[in-house]
């Protein structure tokens, strides 16, 4: 595999668990940011194979923006991570279109699922 996956989640402790899930998985994590603002920068600056975006950011721009932003400008397959199970952000995710969801929480084969068929 080696594909480099950028991860954004504002959540330090979910940041660790995915970046050591993704290694043993056989991934690399090119960078992890916390905003939006910063995933967009290190889209940018990494030029990964894939975003794994959690939906609900700090900050005033959320996950569904940036990764409309970073699709737009880089064409990068996107895979969103929430706990969200809000009818609106739903609907907003459509807008994306993102190329996976891992709902909270997850497993291994959630994410090796999502990412395999994303990068598909």
């Amino acid at each position: 595999m080696g594909k480099d996956v950028l991860i954004v989640e504002d959540d330090e402790i979910i940041q660790h668990v995915l970046e050591w899930r993704l290694r043993s998985l056989g991934y690399s994590v090119c960078g992890k940011a916390a905003t939006a603002e910063d995933a967009i920068r290190l889209a940018d600056e990494k030029k990964p194979d894939l975003v794994l975006m959690d939906i609900d950011l700090k900050g005033y721009t959320d996950g569904i923006d940036a990764a409309l932003a970073i699709k737009k400008k880089y064409q990068l397959p996107v895979v969103f991570i929430t706990a969200s199970s809000r009818d609106e952000d739903l609907e907003r995710a459509k807008r994306v279109p993102p190329d996976g969801f891992i709902v909270k929480p997850f497993n291994d084969d959630d994410i090796r699922v999502a990412l395999k068929l994303a990068l598909e």
